[in-house]
């Protein structure tokens, strides 16, 4: 847990990033390590790739171990080296909607059509190839972390990590449920109810790589929605994901009889708009280093726009 009296801060020069605090008086005596992990959530790893890869922990400027005792007042900077790309991964320039960005995490509206990572079947043009460039552009030494990933073709925001640090930090916070994510779905016919609770388990269906089916053997998965709007063919429903399961949304929704529009994956009709009808517009998390609560949103895309209106 962040000390509520420590201050924490990141600067980043040159390819350098360094994590600094000013030690309060209830960690007086505190070893480097103890503080660095029972306080700032560092891991081993991560302390291990300090040491070992080019790293540096300093106190007042000056070099110290781990097992350096901390006094009130010393300041205390981590230096994260930079990071390895991974095989395969490479930048590429193109145009990305930064919506937020500091030291420790960056915000992207993806829009549908782009893979969020790359894979066998497109390993490039991905928003990760274009962090990777956006990043060089800025000097920054890292590899992309993605905290929550997008369908190709489902559009919205995205939480990136910019470093390893920061992504340890959001990866516990997602485990906890402070990484939240609100979408807009367009499903087919009219609800039942005006607002509900799906929970029904998730895995992979047999047979496919890709496809994922509602099924006894799978993990659990809850998916809570509440209706906006209505047509004489669709539904524009609110969903809040309590799991993250892949393709959740979709499965949950074609499940009941409700697919997705778009998604011929899962039984939508593909007439009326070329991807399935789904949109992260809103995503809210805690800041790993200020604890602070971050709120973005983003408006809904006009194709979907179009489709739920012209039918009112």
């Amino acid at each position: 847990m962040l000390g509520t009296k420590s201050v924490e801060q990141t600067e980043r020069k040159q390819q350098v990033t360094r994590v600094k605090w000013t030690i309060t008086n209830e960690y007086n005596g505190m070893l480097v390590r103890d503080y660095l992990q029972q306080v700032q959530g560092v891991s081993r790893r991560i302390l291990k790739v300090v040491k070992f890869a080019g790293g540096e922990i300093r106190v007042n400027g000056k070099a110290q171990s781990v097992r350096f005792p901390l006094g009130t007042g010393d300041q205390l900077e981590l230096k994260l080296p930079p990071e390895t790309i991974g095989t395969g991964m490479y930048p590429e320039t193109m145009p990305l909607s930064v919506v937020y960005e500091d030291d420790g995490v960056l915000v992207i509206d993806k829009p549908a059509g782009i893979a969020t990572i790359p894979s066998m079947n497109q390993p490039s043009g991905t928003i990760a190839n274009g962090v990777l460039a956006y990043y060089k552009q800025q000097r920054v030494p890292f590899t992309v972390h993605v905290v929550t990933r997008l369908d190709r073709d489902t559009s919205g925001l995205l939480l990136i990590a910019k470093h390893r640090y920061s992504h340890s930090l959001l990866s516990r916070l997602q485990r906890e449920g402070k990484v939240k994510r609100h979408y807009q779905a367009i499903v087919e016919g009219t609800l039942p109810m005006n607002q509900g609770t799906i929970n029904k388990p998730i895995g992979r269906k047999q047979g496919s790589i890709i496809e994922r089916t509602v099924t006894e053997t799978g993990k659990q998965a809850i998916t809570h929605y509440h209706v906006i709007q209505e047509t004489a063919a669709h539904s524009l429903v609110d969903v809040n994901l309590e799991t993250g399961r892949t393709h959740q949304i979709r499965v949950h929704f074609s499940h009941i009889g409700h697919p997705l529009v778009g998604d011929d994956l899962y039984g939508g009709t593909s007439n009326v708009i070329d991807r399935q009808a789904l949109h992260c517009y809103q995503i809210e998390f805690e800041h790993p280093f200020t604890r602070e609560v971050m709120r973005f949103n983003s408006a809904i895309p006009e194709d979907m726009n179009r489709l739920i209106n012209q039918n009112v």
